[in-house]
This record gives C-alpha cells, structure tokens and sequence, in this order.
C-alpha cells in the first residue's frame, strides 16, 4: 500500500470512528419520549397553579436545579380556571408519564392569575402570554428551547395524551 492509499485508509477510519461516537453519543444523551396509551385524562383533574407562590423565586429555584441535574426546565404558564392547563399537568401526572417527565424536565408552575399577574417573567424569554398553557421550556444552560411556539399546547383539551407528550419532548429533540 502506497503512503498516500495509507493516509486515505486513516483517514476514512477515523471519519467512520468519530460518526459512530456522535450517533452512539447522541443516542445515549437524548432522552426518549414516553408511550401513552390513554386516549384522554381522566377527571378530577389537578389544581397544578400555587397562587400564593412567590412565581419569580420558584423560577429562581428551578433554573438552579436544572442546572445543578443537567434536566431542562418546564415554565408551565397557567391558571387553575384554565381546562386546557390542567389537562396538560394531568398527562404529565399519569403513571406512563410521570416517570420520564421527572427524569428529564424541572418543573415550574407560573399562576398568572387572569392574565395579570407574572407575565413580567415570561417577558424575560421575550414571551407575552396571551393563551395558556404557555410552555417555555429551558436547558440546562438557560438556552430557551422552544421558542416560536409556546402556545402550542394551549388546545391541551382537543389533543391525546400522546400528542401533548410529544410536542413537549419534540421541544427537546427527542424521539
């Protein structure tokens, strides 16, 4: 074989070993989302919104023990009045749910009241919060993953379960 064959054999070799590191990296690092098979929530569904919470301090707590576990952050912006919120925070409760949402997100309920409370700290993401539930989903680093679309969820009523989980996780890149 001559030097140059040689340098091209190395070469290929290594393109080949550092592809199947990021494919075997990227497959270990991103996390799965969870299958449902419920066709809907059932009720009672929760009251997830403190309205006494101190919203700006449990943001605070948040960012730092997402860092702090290398999960994202899930800013729920919402209302107990709201049916669409609780049906979003009822699938993230179910049992099939559960599980992995607490394995990769931090969670943070926003109560903004009657659209006039703590729309002041959606505003720092650059989002007005004009139908909820509002998503703003965080890495660990801050990075604001989601934007362009954090009402999406804001139809939670009319989607399955399935469909709610996976635009959460779809947020995040996962499969």
């Amino acid at each position: 074989m001559t030097k140059n064959n040689s340098m091209k054999v190395k070469a290929l070799i290594g393109a080949v070993l550092c592809i199947t590191y990021v494919a075997l990296s990227v497959a270990v690092a991103a996390p799965h989302a969870p299958h449902v098979t419920a066709e809907k929530v059932q009720a009672p569904l929760p009251l997830p919104y403190d309205e006494a919470a101190d919203a700006k301090a449990a943001v605070a707590a948040g960012i730092a023990k997402a860092k702090a576990s290398g999960k994202y952050l899930l800013l729920d912006f919402g209302g107990n009045w709201c049916p669409d919120c609780r049906v979003m925070a009822a699938v993230l409760e179910l049992d099939e749910v559960a599980p992995a949402f607490k394995r990769d997100f931090e969670l943070v309920t926003v109560d903004v009241g009657r659209f006039n409370k703590n729309l002041d700290i959606a505003q720092v993401y650059g989002v007005t919060v004009k139908a909820v539930p509002a998503v703003i989903i965080l890495d660990q680093n801050g990075k604001f993953v989601n934007a362009g679309n954090p009402t999406a969820l804001s139809n939670a009523r009319a989607m399955t379960p399935q469909a709610i989980v996976d635009t959460i996780y779809g947020w995040i890149g996962a499969r």
